[in-house]
């Protein structure tokens, strides 16, 4: 089975992402914030990382940038996702090394139409 790291300040989100994550056969862990994240990271690489942009003490384009310097970090997959609908800073998340982006609220499908590639 494929692992994810759901990397999110929200505990609400963190439980509903992990419930979809889960039915779709992912191994899940959760990081608070992105410095929590980078510390999961260095001792296990995920296959996939669900990334929240706005975060406390590292924030998601902080995560990513540190995350693609770390050896292996080039690995994994990262769906940012965000309640910005700014073209610019999802531009910058793909210049960064974001695989992907969803906008929240999500859902499902969403996350079927997103994930289902790492399966």
């Amino acid at each position: 089975m494929k692992s994810c790291l759901i990397v999110d300040d929200s505990s609400v989100v963190r439980k509903v992402a992990r419930r979809i994550l889960e039915t779709m056969d992912f191994i899940v862990d959760e990081a608070e914030d992105g410095e929590e994240a980078l510390d999961k990271c260095k001792r296990e690489m995920p296959d996939v990382i669900f990334l929240d942009w706005q975060m406390p003490i590292m924030n998601g384009i902080e995560f990513l940038k540190a995350l693609r310097s770390y050896s292996g970090g080039d690995a994994p997959a990262v769906i940012f996702c965000t309640t910005e609908r700014d073209i610019g800073q999802m531009a910058l998340a793909r210049k960064v090394g974001a695989t992907d982006h969803m906008l929240k609220p999500f859902d499902q499908a969403m996350f079927e139409e997103k994930f289902q590639a790492y399966v």
